[in-house]
């Protein structure tokens, strides 16, 4: 699955947004998915698992609990492919800071 097939999905970005806090129990990624989309344990598992086949997250077993985390790496290819897109923002955001600085 490409990269943007990923990240396209809101409960995949947002499992992400968890992760990047640091590692996070399934149990708990499940509870905050579960309230902020109305889905499942079963439907919050397959997302996990996509992130996880993708290479955008990782999974570590600790006793009965699965522990999840992000995986950076497949975040560098994305952060890469926007590298030439960049220049129309930051040009912007650098008129609006010199603007703010003047008053």
């Amino acid at each position: 699955m490409h990269a943007f097939d990923v990240l396209g999905d809101p409960v995949r970005r947002r499992i992400l947004e968890l992760l990047v806090a640091g590692e996070r129990s399934s149990g708990e990624v499940v509870e905050v998915i579960s309230e902020e989309f109305g889905i499942g344990q079963p439907a919050v598992s397959m997302q996990l698992r996509i992130l996880r086949e993708s290479g955008f997250a990782s999974v570590r077993a600790e006793g009965r609990r699965r522990l999840y985390a992000i995986d950076p790496a497949p975040l560098a290819g994305v952060d890469a492919w926007l590298a030439p897109f960049r220049a129309f923002w930051e040009q912007r955001l650098d008129a609006l800071e010199l603007e703010l600085r003047r008053g």
